[in-house]
């Protein structure tokens, strides 16, 4: 597998799109169902429980600086168990990560901007250049978000400056009215599509960063950044719609954008939150996709991923059309099913692979004395 190497600068943007993702869309509501009001709050605790998720990540890349997610489960559990275990845990990646986030694309766009464009031909032609960027490599995706994080930053910003003269700051209140009790289920809710994903890119970092040993920083630096956007577009839907208009809305944030209205001159400019929403969720699913192509080439020892992408960009791409039968069922299953499948992958199996290590540091040094005695 050919050497690729990113500095810490591209993984901090990486590691920002990467959190902001889809979240940036879908996120406000659930939370506002949850927590009313009260979600920027919650917002505020899910940063800090994702910080926490986060330092157990990435205490095991601290630990091995130059082995991967998956290499790393291979040496902790064994050769066959170790890709056993890795296999399993990308299949299930491929089918809660990049097929769902596609779908996710499929119905906005056929819902809100293109009612009479057929779901399918949308998850093609986004998948198409999804494959496209994976093809070219991990470099080209780090150099594209160098490129696009600044003009996204700048959408963003002008989008929160232009809703400014629509804050109603009696939306936010009372504050804690159902005391703390919602608080966490929906700071839950944050952490399971904001944090604990961070899984994937352990599957990248350490091994393709230029300074593996740092590389933990770059991580946290972009995902504060990330969890910021959240909390700030969180923050606009309650101040501008309401929490009632927020919970009841699928795309709240969208909605926020139809608000801006300069003069009677500057309005209806949601096309900022569609293109903001297209640049990461663009970077989340290429970053699943390729950490679950190279994944794969780990697994069954094949040099060069690149052969892998197209016939599994075909797979995906299908898999995208039918994963929801619908709405409703999607619904459900982000309630019921996502959360404890995300804390499992995102927390539990890393906490797995510590104690591992801490077993093996444990019996090596029992084996040292032991030889030491004889």
């Amino acid at each position: 597998m050919p050497v690729v190497k990113i500095s810490l600068r591209q993984l901090s943007i990486l590691a920002a799109m990467y959190t902001i993702g889809s979240a940036i869309l879908i996120v406000p509501s659930g939370m506002a169902s949850m927590a009313k009001q009260d979600a920027w709050i919650a917002s505020l605790v899910g940063i800090g429980f994702g910080f926490i998720i986060l330092a157990v990540q990435l205490q095991l890349s601290k630990k091995y600086p130059e082995t991967n997610l998956l290499q790393l489960s291979e040496k902790l559990f064994g050769k066959w168990i170790g890709k056993t275990v890795n296999f399993l845990i990308l299949l299930t990646l491929f089918l809660g990560g990049p097929a769902t986030v596609l779908h996710e694309i499929g119905i906005f766009i056929t819902i809100q901007i293109l009612p009479e464009t057929p779901i399918q031909a949308i998850i093609f032609l986004f998948g198409a250049i999804v494959v496209l960027g994976v093809r070219l490599g991990l470099e080209v995706l780090a150099r594209s978000a160098e490129m696009l994080f600044p003009w996204f930053l700048l959408l963003f910003l002008s989008m929160s400056i232009l809703l400014l003269s629509e804050i109603k700051w009696e939306h936010a209140q009372p504050v804690l009215e159902s005391g703390i009790t919602p608080i966490f289920p929906a700071a839950l809710s944050f952490v399971s599509i904001a944090f604990l994903p961070h899984i994937v890119l352990m599957i990248i970092y350490p091994g393709s960063v230029n300074r593996p040993a740092e590389s933990y920083k770059a991580v946290y630096i972009g995902s504060l950044i990330g969890g910021l956007v959240l909390f700030m577009i969180i923050s606009l839907t309650i101040l501008v719609l309401g929490p009632d208009i927020t919970a009841r809305n699928m795309y709240p944030s969208y909605m926020l954008a139809k608000k801006i209205n300069i003069g009677n001159f500057l309005q209806r400019i949601e096309a900022i939150m569609a293109v903001m929403w297209f640049i990461t969720l663009f970077f989340r699913i290429s970053l699943y996709f390729y950490a679950i192509t190279i994944g794969l080439s780990q697994i069954f020892n094949i040099k060069n991923y690149q052969p892998l992408v197209v016939p599994l960009g075909w797979i995906l791409a299908a898999v995208s059309v039918f994963i929801y039968p619908n709405v409703p069922y999607k619904t459900l299953w982000d309630s019921k099913t996502w959360i404890p499948y995300s804390i499992t992958i995102g927390f539990i199996f890393p906490l797995v692979l510590f104690c591992m290590h801490g077993l093996r540091k444990m019996r090596s040094k029992k084996t040292k004395k032991s030889s030491k005695s004889a």
